[in-house]
């Protein structure tokens, strides 16, 4: 990597920390050559403290490390974005990131998908609303949708209209969805397994 420190008239730059596995980002901190040399040899990420005038490495005091993963540069040269691994909260003040938000996974769409389905379990006196039907009609209704959904995807994967599989498919996760919060559980749940099993094979 070719980083332009030189660029500014302190030698720093700009460091972009984000969690390499949910992608949010966690703080923001800044680094001249010598903690960027420091980072790559211990595997643990350390700055240029600008209130302490010195090479300081994150969780020093605090024991939160952040574990490096990769480091990248911009089209610029001139800033820098770790992916690290966090080994407790980032913020100095005790949360998840330095802006107070929480470090959750975030699956885009998917993820306001929950939000929706969750708001819908906790109101399902909502007679207009398909899914606060469902979480009335109980667990035994849930599981018979997503078998219902499960059977006319495979039936479509057989056929040849990409338009009908894709639909169905659709109505497969939607129902599923529903039914992980009917059990009490979301995709983070499914996903950290399917995590642990990735990592042992």
């Amino acid at each position: 990597m070719e980083i332009a420190f030189d660029k500014n008239k302190d030698g720093l730059v700009p460091a972009i920390i984000q969690d390499h596995t949910t992608k949010n980002v966690l703080m923001l901190g800044y680094m001249n050559e010598d903690a960027l040399k420091k980072t790559l040899e211990t595997g643990k990420v350390t700055f240029f403290s600008r209130s302490k005038n010195r090479i300081w490495q994150k969780g020093e005091e605090s024991g939160n490390y952040l574990k490096l993963v990769d480091a990248a540069i911009d089209c610029d040269n001139d800033t820098l974005l770790i992916a690290a691994n966090p080994i407790g909260p980032t913020c100095h003040k005790g949360s998840d990131t330095c802006w107070d938000k929480k470090n959750d996974q975030n699956f885009g769409f998917l993820t306001q998908l929950e939000t929706v389905i969750s708001d819908r379990k906790e109101h399902n006196s909502n007679e207009k609303s398909y899914v606060s039907s469902l979480f009335k009609s109980g667990i035994n209704k849930i599981a018979q949708k997503v078998g219902e959904e499960a059977v006319e995807t495979v039936i479509e994967a057989m056929d040849n209209n990409d338009k009908l599989f894709l639909e169905e498919s659709a109505d497969l996760l939607f129902h599923y969805l529903i039914l992980l919060q009917a059990k009490g559980f979301q995709l983070n749940d499914v996903v950290d397994i399917l995590k642990s099993r990735h990592s042992t094979e």
